[in-house]
C-alpha cells in the first residue's frame, strides 16, 4: 500500500473513531455517569494509552523518538490547553449530546473551522477570501435548517453549549498551531489528555457529580471513549496527516459528522429527517470550502 492510500485510510479511520464519541457518550449517560465523570474517565484512559504508546515507541526507536520532557513555557501551555481548552470543548459537546442527539451535536460542533478562520484572521493575520464568506453562509444556513428540522431532538441550550464548544475548539486549535512550532504533536497530546482528566475530575468533585460505571456496558463505554475516541483517533489522525497533508486530512475528516449521525440512528434510534440531512450537508460543504480555501 502506497503512502498516500495509507494516509487516506488512516484519516478516515480517525474520523470514524471520533464519530463514535457522541454515541459512546450517550451510552455512558444512560449507564448513569455524569458529564464531568464520563469525560474525566475518558481522558484518564486515553492518558494511559497515549503515554504507554509513547514510552513503548521510545524504547524501540531510541534517539529517533520525540523528547518526552517539555520546557516550562510549553508545559504550562499544554496544561492550559488540556485543563481549559480540550476539557471545556468536551464538556460543551457532551452537554449537547446529553440534551440533543449525538448526530446533531456532532454536526453543530463541526462549525468550528469557521471560528478557526475568524480567529486566525484576527490574531494571525491570515486572509479571508470570498470562498470563506460563501462557506460561512452555507454553514449558517445548515445550522438553521438543523434547528428547524430537528423537531424534539433540537434543544436550544444543548445547541448553544455545542456551538460554544466549537468556538473554544477553534481557540484551542489556533493556540496549538503556535505551540506545535516548537513541540511534537504526539507529546503535546500526551500532556493535554491528563490535564483535561484532572480538570474534569475537579469539576465533578465541586459539582457533587462524581459517578462511576456500575455495569459492564458503562465500563465498556468508558474504555471505548478513552481507547477508540481519544487515543486511537488522535494517533491515527496525526499518522494520516503526516502522509496526506493538512488540507486533504481536513477534508477527509468531514466524514466524522456523517458517521456520528449514522451511528446515532442505527444504535440509539435517533431521528434523521430530510431537513436534518440537508442541513448537515450544507455544514459539511461549508467546512470543505473553508479547508480548501487556500489551495
Amino acid at each position: 500500500m502506497d503512502s498516500d492510500t495509507a494516509g487516506t485510510l488512516l484519516v478516515l479511520a480517525s474520523a470514524a473513531a471520533f464519530g463514535t464519541l457522541g454515541v459512546l457518550g450517550a451510552v455512558a449517560f444512560r449507564a448513569g455517569l455524569s458529564v464531568p465523570s464520563a469525560l474525566a474517565l475518558r481522558f484518564a484512559v486515553g492518558t494511559l494509552v497515549l503515554w504507554g504508546g509513547l514510552l513503548g515507541y521510545r524504547a524501540v526507536a531510541g534517539d529517533d523518538a520525540p523528547t518526552l520532557g517539555l520546557p516550562t513555557r510549553e508545559t504550562l501551555t499544554a496544561v492550559a490547553l488540556g485543563a481549559v481548552g480540550y476539557a471545556g470543548v468536551s464538556y460543551g459537546f457532551f452537554v449537547g449530546v446529553e440534551r440533543m442527539s449525538a448526530g446533531l451535536a456532532t454536526v453543530l460542533l463541526y462549525t468550528y473551522p469557521l471560528f478557526v478562520v475568524a480567529l486566525a484572521a484576527t490574531f494571525l493575520d491570515e486572509p479571508v477570501g470570498a470562498r470563506t464568506v460563501v462557506a460561512a453562509g452555507l454553514t449558517l444556513g445548515g445550522v438553521i435548517l438543523i434547528s428547524r428540522g430537528g423537531a424534539s431532538a433540537f434543544d436550544p441550550v444543548g445547541a448553544a453549549a455545542t456551538v460554544a464548544a466549537a468556538g473554544l475548539y477553534a481557540a484551542y486549535i489556533v493556540v496549538s498551531r503556535v505551540t506545535l512550532e516548537t513541540t511534537d504533536e504526539r507529546v503535546l497530546t500526551a500532556y493535554v489528555a491528563p490535564a483535561a482528566a484532572v480538570s474534569l475530575a475537579i469539576v465533578a468533585a465541586l459539582t457533587d457529580a462524581i459517578t462511576l460505571p456500575t455495569t459492564v456496558t458503562g465500563w465498556g463505554a468508558v474504555v471505548a471513549l478513552g481507547v477508540v475516541a481519544t487515543a486511537f483517533a488522535m494517533v491515527a489522525f496525526f499518522a494520516g496527516l503526516a502522509r496526506v497533508g493538512a488540507g486533504r486530512a481536513g477534508v477527509l475528516s468531514t466524514a466524522e459528522p456523517a458517521v456520528a449521525v449514522a451511528l446515532g440512528a442505527a444504535l440509539l434510534g435517533e431521528p434523521v429527517t430530510p431537513t436534518i440531512v440537508a442541513g448537515g450537508a450544507l455544514v459539511i460543504v461549508g467546512v470543505v470550502l473553508v479547508r480548501t480555501a487556500g489551495e
